[in-house]
Parts: structure tokens; C-alpha cells; sequence
């Protein structure tokens, strides 16, 4: 029997965990919220702002916090395991608790790829060169002396994505236009600096991401050069010196810079692996959870009762995500529906 008021797991308040619950607790229906984190939201509440309108992005996760305030939500809580139910599931979870419930939305996010196994790019290896990550806490906190009034800053995309040798043969999707928003407010930050971007090519698909990109170059002067880089080296004076391959002019380029910021891909978490084998959902190849199907049915594993949202599926957008959540919200909806 389904309860009079069916739970619904939600693993994860990230964006896509938030959204889904209050859209879940609005269809009346009592989510509860797994987060292994000591606090909620996930990698967008670490962020600064967020492209391309430079939209702060507590303006983002302020609302979902307020509106889930009333939702149970379980912080710095893992889930011990998952057993299927006659007519659900229970979760077990690391405070000892267990968790009968109807369903199972999957909201667990990405990891970034770890940037230290690209040692060719100098990552825990010299000291100026950071991580994406590193440089948006640094915008949120001032607190890093590497980000010391720098004269040259270098970004390079693709840090283990769209690699086949680190494994990752997929595009992280949001890498391009990160590295476009972080190249842009370094500029504002320090105006004198030179900032180069390394790319392989730009994959601008989103509403304003072109505008955006010509913006960086026009009002900001940031030099893209396409070509991958070859090798990352120090400098007798600790700066970091970057060479490349010019492929559109066919020239080699050898800059010295007093930052190197290494653009890290996404890459699935593998809570979300774990859980997801545990419960009998698919894990693909790329390593992200399985659709049902990757058309029509983007947010339902093939396991009934199972349910995804956000970036477990693979490399999204805040605007995605979050329309993912609505949308799997509705899906569980339809599916506790028809069983009565």
C-alpha cells in the first residue's frame, strides 16, 4: 500500500535536489533531502556568478533554501545502503535511521576530475597554477595569495574532459563558458592583466553564451588561442611559463604567466555509481546514471521508482538542472499516480 502521504528519497540538495523537493512537497507529497554535505546547495552555492549574466548566484540558491525550509532535510548524512521494498524502498542511513519511502530521486550532482592526474599541466605541482574551483573561491573569499595582482592569467580547457587517456571521452558541456564568465571578471578585477584562453574549440550553445564570448574579446580584450597545450613549466621566479600550438596560425606560443587556471571537467560522482548499482539502475558508459531513455524519458532510470534530475545524468546548465528537477518531480508524480 502506498502511504496516504507518499515519501519521496531525494539523494542530494544541490540545485536539482532543492527544486525537485519543493516542487515534490507542492504536488503533496513529503520529500526528504540526503546531503552527505554539512550544508545545502550544493556546487552552485559555492560559486560566485553565474553565466552570462553575471547573476550572483546566492539570487539562485537563496530562494530554493527559503522555499525548502519546511522540507526534513538530513545533512552531513550518508545513505548506508538501499534494499528494494514491495512497494518502495528503505534507506539506510549513517546516523543508524532508516528511511521507508516510494520513491527514489537521484539529485547526487558531478565531481570535478581531479586536475593533479593531468601532470603534464603542473597541478599540486607549482604553486600558480589552480583549478577553475580554486579561482571561484577566490572571487567569493579574496583569500588566496596566488591571486595576488596578477599581470598575465592563462585558462586552459578540457582538463580531463573530451580525453580519451584520463578516461573522460565526454564534453563537460559548461567548461567553455565558465572559463569565458572567470576570464572576464579577472579582467575586471585586475584590468592591466593579459588573459589568454587555450582551447581545443569553443562549444557556446546556450541563449547569450556567443554574445558573451564576443564580449570577452571586444570589451575585454582576452586572447583565445586555439591549440592545446603542450607544456607547463616554472620559471626561476615561480611564474609559469605555457607553451602551445597556435593551430589557426600555425605557430607555436610561448607565454609566461603569473596564474595558469586549469578548466576541470565533470565527471559523475561516484555516490551516485554506488547507490545506483546498489538499487539495480544502469550506470553507462560514460560513467554518468542511465536514462530510460535519452529522449523522452531523460529523468527515469529503468528501474521503477527510480528517478534522476541534474547532472548525475551528465554535464548540465543551472537553467537545465533545474528544469530536470521540475520535470522529475512531475514523473514521480505520474508514477505514484498510477499505482493508486
Amino acid at each position: 500500500m502506498v502511504n496516504r502521504t507518499p515519501v519521496i528519497a531525494v539523494i542530494g540538495a544541490g540545485i536539482a535536489g532543492l527544486e525537485a523537493a519543493r516542487q515534490l512537497a507542492a504536488l503533496g507529497y513529503e520529500p526528504v533531502l540526503i546531503e552527505k554535505a554539512p550544508v545545502a546547495g550544493g556546487h552552485v552555492a559555492e560559486w560566485n556568478r553565474l553565466f552570462p549574466d553575471m547573476t550572483p548566484a546566492s539570487e539562485v540558491i537563496r530562494p530554493l533554501l527559503e522555499q525548502t525550509s519546511g522540507i526534513r532535510t538530513c545533512l552531513d548524512t550518508e545513505i548506508a545502503s538501499i534494499n528494494r521494498l514491495k512497494d518502495g524502498f528503505n534507506l539506510v542511513l549513517s546516523d543508524g535511521s532508516s528511511l521507508i519511502c516510494q520513491a527514489v530521486l537521484f539529485a547526487t550532482g558531478f565531481h570535478l576530475f581531479d586536475a593533479s592526474k593531468k601532470e603534464e599541466y603542473g597541478y599540486g605541482i607549482y604553486d600558480r597554477v589552480i583549478t577553475n574551483r580554486d579561482l571561484e573561491q577566490w572571487f567569493n573569499t579574496r583569500h588566496d595569495p596566488r591571486v595576488d595582482h596578477p599581470k598575465a592569467v592563462g585558462f586552459v580547457h578540457c582538463v580531463g574532459s573530451r580525453d580519451i587517456k584520463a578516461g573522460n571521452a565526454q564534453c563537460s558541456k559548461v567548461c567553455c563558458i565558465t572559463a569565458i564568465k572567470q576570464a572576464i571578471e579577472i579582467k575586471e578585477e585586475f584590468p592591466d592583466a593579459e588573459v589568454y584562453c587555450f582551447y581545443m574549440d569553443l562549444r557556446l550553445f546556450g541563449k547569450k553564451y556567443e554574445d558573451f564570448y564576443i564580449k570577452a574579446q571586444r570589451d575585454y580584450g582576452i586572447h583565445f588561442i586555439r591549440g592545446r597545450v603542450s607544456e607547463v613549466g616554472e620559471a626561476i621566479d615561480g611564474r609559469v611559463v605555457v607553451k602551445a600550438e597556435d593551430t589557426l596560425s600555425g605557430k607555436p606560443v610561448r607565454v609566461t604567466l603569473d596564474l595558469l587556471v586549469l578548466m576541470a571537467g565533470i565527471v559523475c560522482n561516484p555516490d551516485a555509481q554506488h547507490y545506483a548499482r546498489e538499487i539495480g539502475a544502469t550506470v553507462d558508459e560514460d560513467g554518468f546514471l542511465k536514462s530510460r531513455n535519452n529522449l523522452a524519458a531523460i529523468t527515469e532510470s529503468s528501474r521503477p521508482g527510480v528517478f534522476f534530475a541534474g547532472a548525475c545524468t551528465g554535464a548540465k546548465t543551472v537553467p537545465e538542472t533545474l528544469a530536470e528537477a521540475r520535470s522529475a518531480a512531475l514523473a514521480i508524480h505520474q508514477y505514484l499516480s498510477k499505482r493508486g
